[in-house]
């Protein structure tokens, strides 16, 4: 259902060098029923997948970790963040999207996920919705090193830790994170590496 307390929204183009960002000026009414003039700008780069894989036996889960460069600039002196397998859907169905980067960047090739939730990310600046999955792993199923696809510049290394490790490493900083902690959390409350 549209806002109708928002109207006359127009859009300018800033860049598409990467993705896009749009400055948006429009009008938003506001509870007197007065209409206040409002700009804001928003980076279109897509909606997104990410995924847990974990194995409830043995008690590990999979993780990547690569270099950012927006956390290098913003503090992050090593600029390399440790998270969760994810990818941008680029047209694909999130299930579809999340089984071909759990391939390309873990070596694991998973058949089935469970989709847990949604949410924005970064709501205020940012129109990406990220789909989060879980699935499950084993040993056989690993084809490959992983590392992300040849074309996209990822240079991905793949960590396998005990499910502890990992909520110590979000506990200590050394997981920031989002899309991570939120799996790791869900994981946690949902005693998915609890052993059976």
């Amino acid at each position: 259902m549209k806002n109708n307390k928002v109207r006359n929204i127009k859009k300018e183009l800033l860049s598409d060098n990467w993705y896009t960002l749009e400055k948006v000026t429009f009008e938003y009414e506001k509870e007197e029923g007065v209409w206040e003039a409002q700009s804001r700008e928003a980076y279109d780069r897509g909606n997104g997948a990410a995924i847990l894989l974990y194995n409830q036996n043995k008690g590990t889960v999979v993780l990547t970790k690569q270099f950012r460069m927006p956390t290098y600039l913003n503090g992050n002196d090593s600029g390399m963040m440790i998270e969760v397998c994810a990818g941008l859907l680029d047209g694909d169905h999130p299930e579809e999207c999340i089984l071909k980067e759990v391939e390309e960047e873990t070596g694991y090739k998973i058949e089935t996920v469970k989709k847990v939730f949604e949410a924005y990310m970064s709501p205020g600046a940012v129109t990406e919705m990220l789909y989060f999955f879980i699935g499950s792993y084993e040993d056989t199923m690993k084809v490959s090193d992983g590392g992300g696809a040849a074309d996209e510049t990822e240079n991905i290394e793949v960590i396998e830790c005990s499910f502890e490790s990992a909520l110590e490493m979000v506990a200590s900083g050394e997981i920031k994170d989002a899309k991570t902690i939120m799996l790791l959390q869900y994981a946690k409350l949902n005693r998915l590496c609890s052993p059976v």
